[in-house]
Formats: structure tokens, C-alpha cells, sequence
């Protein structure tokens, strides 16, 4: 007989399985049917969550259907599933119900310039804090984006047998040899599943997205609240 511990897994099963089928029911576009199966195959070129979890998921609609199968009455389940594994489907219930907003969890504060501020003011955040792309904005917003690689190549075209006064030089001095470096902008209440598809939609285009910067409603011109680049996406799937 299943004990009361047995019938809460299964319990906290269901409640998890029932979350996702819910968030795929309201977010998967042009799906021919509600089914569970159905939903994750429509949703698979939409979402990178359910990329990610593609296999585990369909091994939950498998589990929940014998689970169900087998319950022969209100609580109580013959099928049992596995602590660990419904550990896993509360994690991914979690990330769908609990939606993670992306100015939480992007790099901050940012370090961004006017392209007339000197080049030695860039540098000194450079040696005093781990950033190495600096957003350069103009009297009508964003503009650029200056890295530590162009900086590099710039100091090595312009190092010879003469001193450079760093003092003197404007950070728009350095556009030129700067290379086109792709940015998205998003608003603030973006959820990180938006994030992560604008990433995802340069790779399979054989592009690559250098950042997505945060700002209140998405807008170019506004103060960035946040900066987002694929190394934070790396350091965030490892803490999943």
C-alpha cells in the first residue's frame, strides 16, 4: 500500500505536470491540439526551455500518464514516481510558473560612456572591476559598443616610439576601427525566456548576438539597468 510520503511525490507530481501543461496551453502558438506531447513538438522551434528540457518532458507525459492510469481514487496512486524526478519537473514547473525577469539577472551595474569621455576613465574600470564591453551612447542614445578587444587593437596600431597621453583620447576615436557588434534591447519586465530566444534566433542564423541591454521599456535611448551577454546565459544555465 502506498504510503502517505508516496502519495505527496505523486501529489507534487501531478501539481507540476499540471503547471507546465498549463504554461504550454497559453504559450505555444499554432498548436493543433492541447495535448501534452502535441504542445512540446509545436513549441520546440518557439522556446529554448523546452529545447533544453525536450527529452525530460516527454518522459514526464509518459510517467504522469501511467500515474494517472493507475490512481484509483481521489489521492491515492498505485504508480509512484521517483524522488529525483520530481525534484526535476518542480525545478522546470518553477521556471514557467516563476517566471525570471531578465534585469534581475543580467550584469550590474553598466558601465557605459558618451563617446567624449577619455579613453584612461574606461580603462580604470577595466583594471578595477571583470568588464570588458562598455555600451557609448551619443546625445540621441546608444551608439556602440566598445570592447576590450578594440581597445587593445587600437593601443597596438597606435603604440610606437612616441608616448600616448590616454587624457587626450575620446573614446569616439576608437569607432572606426570598432567592429559591427550586434545588440538587442529589451524592457525591464522581460522574461529571460525572450532573452534567451533573441539569442537564439542569431545562432541559427549563424550570427552572433554581442549582448542584449536592459532598459525601462526597451527603448535605445534610456539608461541601460542591465547588460546581458552568452557568457551570463552559460553562468545561469550551470546555476539551473
Amino acid at each position: 500500500m502506498s504510503t502517505a510520503v508516496e502519495r505527496n511525490l505523486s501529489e507534487r507530481f501531478e501539481v507540476a505536470f499540471n503547471q507546465i501543461h498549463s504554461w504550454l496551453q497559453k504559450n505555444i502558438r499554432d498548436a493543433h491540439s492541447n495535448n501534452f506531447t502535441n504542445l512540446l513538438k509545436s513549441g520546440f522551434p518557439q522556446h529554448s526551455l523546452i529545447r533544453k528540457n525536450y527529452h525530460d518532458l516527454k518522459m514526464f507525459a509518459r510517467l504522469r500518464n501511467s500515474i494517472v492510469h493507475e490512481k484509483i481514487d481521489q489521492g491515492f496512486y498505485i504508480a509512484e514516481p521517483h524522488e529525483k524526478v520530481v525534484e526535476q519537473i518542480e525545478k522546470i514547473a518553477s521556471l514557467v510558473y516563476q517566471p525570471r525577469y531578465a534585469h534581475l539577472i543580467g550584469s550590474k551595474p553598466v558601465f557605459y560612456y558618451h563617446e567624449n569621455t577619455v579613453l584612461v576613465d574606461v580603462l580604470r574600470v577595466m583594471k578595477s572591476k571583470p568588464y570588458s564591453i562598455f555600451p557609448i551612447y551619443d546625445q540621441d542614445g546608444y551608439k556602440w559598443l566598445l570592447t576590450a578587444e578594440c581597445m587593445i587593437q587600437w593601443l597596438a596600431l597606435n603604440l610606437s616610439d612616441q608616448t600616448i597621453h590616454l587624457e587626450d583620447i575620446q573614446v569616439k576615436s576608437l569607432y572606426d576601427i570598432s567592429k559591427p557588434r550586434p545588440v538587442e534591447f529589451m524592457e525591464k519586465d522581460a522574461e529571460m525566456f525572450e532573452v534567451e530566444e533573441i539569442f537564439e534566433q542569431y545562432h541559427q542564423s549563424n550570427r552572433r548576438l554581442e549582448a542584449v541591454i536592459i532598459t525601462a521599456s526597451g527603448n535605445k535611448t534610456e539608461k541601460p539597468l542591465a547588460i546581458i551577454t552568452p557568457r551570463d546565459l552559460i553562468e545561469m544555465d550551470t546555476m539551473i
